[in-house]
């Protein structure tokens, strides 16, 4: 049945977060479990900011993930076929991205969520990623 919500974008694969949560969304989607709330924007969003932090194409990198292996053997295709970021630009990408939503652009869109989701009273969650644990059920 189709309702299983990856991992947190908050786990790191090679120390570099949401990148486990997006090949998990993609080998969900392949075996026909990613839960529909996911669907729309799969490839969209922060997948496709990832992909392209990775310096590969999502449909190539969704093909790949789909073709079996483990996180680390994704991740080290990735590298092969995009590029392999400096440890400073992972830093810079891991502190970018945990803080989506909290004083930048998204601001609107995560108070629109927050209340479609009936967590407007909840003010510990001040970042994309935190709102997606907690709609998940893991905050």
């Amino acid at each position: 049945m189709a309702n299983k919500y990856p991992r947190s974008p908050q786990e790191t694969l090679g120390g570099i977060v949401y990148i486990a949560r997006m090949v998990e969304k993609i080998r969900l989607m392949a075996a026909g479990e990613l839960h529909p709330d996911l669907h729309a924007n799969l490839g969209k969003g922060f997948d496709e900011r990832a992909a392209t932090f990775l310096g590969v194409d999502y449909n190539s990198l969704a093909e790949r993930v789909r073709a079996g292996g483990t996180d680390a053997e994704i991740l080290e295709w990735c590298f092969e076929n995009g590029r392999r970021p400096t440890e400073e630009q992972i830093e810079v990408w891991n502190g970018f991205m945990l803080k989506r939503g909290w004083n930048d652009e998204l601001v609107p869109t995560l108070l629109r969520r927050k209340k479609e989701s009936g967590f407007e009273h909840r003010d510990e969650i001040q970042t994309m990623f935190q709102y997606i644990d907690a709609d998940e059920g893991r905050l």
